[in-house]
């Protein structure tokens, strides 16, 4: 496995602890149902459905001026999903660790990502990866890319539900707010972009000049915040059909700051839990995702672990709705 020295690190069963029941009764929690797993270790003919992976770097974060604490989300992700109950029975979820940043070098936290996204998409798992800043999305879509494009160049399409277009310019290093300008750059024409929730006052004339420039579909907060859904679910139709494989990034952001205060750019406005909930399952339901993650979840900023809670139980209805 192609992977930087240092940027990775075991799974970790301090976070994974909560409430103890009968052994009788069976599994209850998560905590009793998460198997751990050194990425290392893993045997050619382990069989599991979905794998969680952290990306403890907020450097993208730091570089694009926002405010630093999302390396810690993979962990206060875990904690709350560790107590909720466990009702996917049928489907073995793994904790494979963190992938990590060491001496402010995001671009080799970037290559181990897609080296581990990638050996998970050649085993046919789905896998979730918390974050983090959302420069993830670079390394993730990469890993994807490099699984997928052996043989033949398969369209891949990227929802991203978030505040952001994260499309700016590279001008210098690479950051959080330019991930899908540099794989719209790299991967063109066999990636297509679509963002649900951009907000007006959180974007530049110039980021929407090159959402326009690069075909980039997107749908404004307003009508997220309308609920909708069948003139959204309109829009993404197309767009669902004329690609093989969809990868969905959800940065925390992209919902009001009341549901997710903990966030490096909170906003009062944006979308709800019951709204991306509902996308979610119209989009599970393709049966053409092929990755998801969770960006931007920073507890130095949450409340009451609102924002850590929202995360778990994003994943928590993934798993349940993966076909």
């Amino acid at each position: 496995m192609n992977y930087s020295k240092g940027c990775y690190l075991p799974p970790q069963k301090s976070c994974w602890t909560g409430r103890a029941t009968k052994p009788e009764i069976g599994t209850q929690y998560w905590h009793q149902a998460i198997e751990l797993c050194d990425v290392h270790a893993l045997k050619k003919d382990q069989q599991f459905d979905v794998a969680l992976l952290g990306y403890a770097c907020d450097e993208g974060v730091r570089r694009n001026l926002g405010r630093v604490g999302a390396k810690d989300g993979p962990y206060a992700f875990r904690q709350r999903l560790a107590q909720l109950p466990f009702h996917h029975s049928s489907k073995q979820v793994i904790d494979l660790g963190d992938i990590v940043c060491q001496d402010e070098n995001m671009e080799a936290s970037q290559k181990t990502l897609a080296a581990v996204v990638g050996s998970l998409i050649d085993r046919a798992v789905l896998p979730i990866v918390i974050g983090g800043g959302h420069d993830m999305a670079y390394g993730h879509f990469k890993g994807i890319w490099n699984a997928l494009a052996t043989d033949s160049k398969p369209s891949i399409g990227i929802i991203n539900f978030d505040a952001h277009f994260d499309l700016r310019p590279l001008e210098g290093k690479a950051n959080s707010g330019t991930p899908f300008y540099q794989i719209l750059q790299e991967f063109e024409p066999w990636v297509d972009y679509f963002a649900i929730g951009i907000q007006q006052q959180s974007n530049t004339k110039e980021l929407f000049d090159i959402a326009k420039e690069k075909k980039v579909n997107y749908v404004r907060n307003y009508d997220c915040e309308r609920a909708n859904f069948e003139a959204i679910i309109k829009q993404l139709t197309p767009f669902v059909e004329r690609n093989d494989f969809l990868y969905i990034t959800i940065d925390l952001d992209g919902f009001s700051s009341a549901y997710a205060p903990g966030v490096s750019a909170p906003s009062p406005m944006g979308f709800t839990p019951y709204f991306v909930l509902k996308m979610l399952h119209y989009l599970l339901g393709t049966q053409k995702v092929i990755a998801c993650d969770i960006a931007e979840l920073n507890p130095r900023f949450d409340r009451d672990n609102a924002t850590a809670n929202l995360a778990a139980r994003i994943v928590d209805y993934i798993v349940e709705n993966k076909s």
